[in-house]
């Protein structure tokens, strides 16, 4: 089979592909599990633990034993197994946190080329000088402006699961749960909205001129 050769250009030096280093492939791949396993546990409790969902079906399984419960005992077993996912979930969003900082350490050990801030003033650099053709320095200014605000909504996201997940030891700020709530379950939708530009962007990508994006992410990419 043959390999695919890397088409994705580095805007500011075309002559380089561009490279991902070990530490940013673990971390992507590693993210994207934490991800889905959070995603996944608030669609189990969204839908098989719900309540109208859970309790007919402990009543029944439990009559086919010959023992009966009324809704409401039903209904407490369907809120235990609901808290056990939840705490599934609590420990998936320690591991985001913790992947978080890991990304923010990779910053500091990075190669100059490599490092997110610096990449993105670059791209806004580009897009600045270019006269002819900016479509290039514009998508990748759009990609890098992208990535800005994901990365911001999983700080949001991660703090605000923090706050949860440790309510009793802030009792004082516990007047604000409702509201740190409100804005955990909204970022989980803007990171729905992300997953679901990021896989358009990087298939019709891989269609048109940045061949080898998924295969460079995996294996690496081009020069050092």
């Amino acid at each position: 089979m043959a390999a695919i050769e890397p088409t994705d250009k580095n805007v500011a030096q075309p002559e380089r592909i561009k490279k991902y280093s070990r530490n940013l492939r673990f971390w992507h791949w590693a993210n994207a599990l934490v991800i889905f396993g959070s995603l996944l546990t608030v669609l189990v409790n969204a839908t098989l633990n719900d309540r109208s969902t859970i309790t007919p079906v402990i009543q029944n399984e439990l009559a086919k034993s010959g023992v009966t419960v009324t809704a409401q005992q039903a209904n407490g077993v369907g809120h235990e197994l609901k808290d056990k996912v939840w705490e599934v979930h609590t420990y998936f969003g320690y591991a985001l946190a913790a992947l978080l900082l890991f990304r923010l350490g990779l910053e500091f050990f990075q190669l100059a080329d490599q490092k997110f801030i610096r990449v993105l003033k670059s791209a806004i650099t580009q897009f600045r000088v270019k006269k002819g053709n900016r479509e290039p320095a514009r998508h990748e200014l759009v990609v890098k402006t992208l990535y800005s605000l994901f990365y911001l909504v999983l700080i949001v996201m991660a703090l605000t699961g923090l706050f949860l997940a440790f309510e009793d030891l802030l009792a004082p700020f516990k007047y604000l749960r409702h509201s740190v709530k409100e804005i955990h379950g909204f970022c989980m939708y803007l990171v729905l909205a992300f997953i679901a530009v990021h896989i358009i962007g990087v298939l019709l990508a891989e269609r048109k001129d940045s061949r080898g994006i998924v295969s460079d992410i995996i294996n690496g990419g081009g020069l050092e």
